[in-house]
């Protein structure tokens, strides 16, 4: 069984959302991670904040971001065990991220060793 990272990328993440929103998505992704937990192919996941973000370009110079430059936005990962990337891209249709017009899940398998 290998390991993939489901990368949530956000087309509008510095929209603003309601508390009561924030904590709706909350549960249900929640409940999306708890039902891969119940099937033992739960490995590890987060979210990603935006505050005090940084972004380092290749000649080394360092800016506040990632804001404005990009289209999309990357929101946190979750990290599944999986017999494909089939199986594991049948996971990421569960996530309530989808809710969002425009947001997408990256489906990777993790290199090892």
């Amino acid at each position: 069984m290998n390991e993939y990272i489901l990368i949530f990328r956000h087309e509008n993440a510095t929209a603003k959302v309601s508390p009561e929103q924030m904590q709706q998505w909350m549960q249900q992704q929640m409940e999306w991670v708890n039902s891969i937990v119940a099937q033992n192919k739960f490995v590890s996941g987060t979210g990603l904040l935006f505050d005090n973000a940084k972004v380092v370009h290749h000649d080394k110079t360092v800016t506040n971001g990632p804001f404005g430059e990009l289209k999309e936005t990357l929101g946190g990962y979750v990290i599944v065990k999986a017999e494909s990337a089939e199986e594991a891209a049948e996971f990421a249709k569960g996530t309530p991220i989808l809710q969002g017009e425009g947001n997408t899940v990256e489906v990777r398998q993790i290199l090892t060793h």
